[in-house]
């Protein structure tokens, strides 16, 4: 699972990693939290790269609204290709999530504690991603997003059995080109390791609340006054 994750890269090593291309405006986020707009990286109509912001929590174009009891944000690598909800923006609308690291919670007596898995040489990761189309009989739009997770690897088993599939530099034109000869891109994301080596870290349980927004989330709690 990946419920929270936070982005605080400036543009310029945005634009470094996934090149030149129209962008919003960013602040950093420290608490990135589900039903809030998050940046992606998407091919547009002309096969170009675009960041745009789109709901995090995907709604099918076929669903008759964002649904509060359904909640869309993570799509598991095993099912995705059978799953109704996903089958066709895994083929025709993949996209990046950026983030600089992610948190998990990990069970220990008297509830949860959260970590942070962030790259131990530092930059911005690539999660893998899938985005939708929705439109009411008003003609209301809503553009919206998931995260793929698969099972946790190694370095992650320890925190939490689930993790996003990290997409490589190398692998991003193959993930986002969907009019690629590539046939099963997923299947070829998840054949190579993707994931970098991870620093991972307990942090305050003061990112439990998605209020909480600032530098000091991710610190780690050992350095903590």
């Amino acid at each position: 699972m990946c419920g929270r994750y936070f982005l605080h890269s400036t543009a310029d090593k945005l634009t470094r990693l996934f090149g030149e291309m129209p962008m919003p405006l960013l602040q950093p986020r420290y608490n990135i939290a589900p039903s809030q707009p998050v940046p992606v990286v998407r091919e547009n109509p002309v096969g170009r790269r675009e960041m745009v912001l789109l709901r995090w929590g995907l709604v099918p174009g076929w669903s008759k609204g964002p649904d509060p009891r359904f909640s869309m944000i993570n799509a598991r690598v095993e099912t995705v290709a059978q799953k109704p909800a996903y089958r066709n923006a895994l083929r025709y609308r993949r996209c990046l999530v950026p983030a600089d690291g992610f948190y998990e919670w990990r069970a220990v007596d008297g509830g949860k504690q959260p970590y942070v898995l962030r790259p131990r040489a530092g930059g911005v990761m690539a999660l893998a991603g899938l985005w939708e189309h929705w439109q009411d009989a008003n003609g209301n739009e809503l553009e919206s997003c998931t995260i793929l997770v698969r099972a946790a690897d190694a370095q992650v088993r320890p925190v939490h059995d689930r993790m996003p599939v990290i997409v490589a530099p190398e692998s991003f034109d193959l993930w986002l080109d969907i009019h690629s000869q590539k046939t099963q891109p997923l299947e070829t994301l998840l054949a190579v390791q993707q994931a970098p080596e991870l620093q991972i870290y307990p942090v305050e349980r003061a990112v439990n609340r998605p209020q909480n927004d600032d530098e000091s989330l991710i610190e780690p709690l050992e350095r903590r006054p």
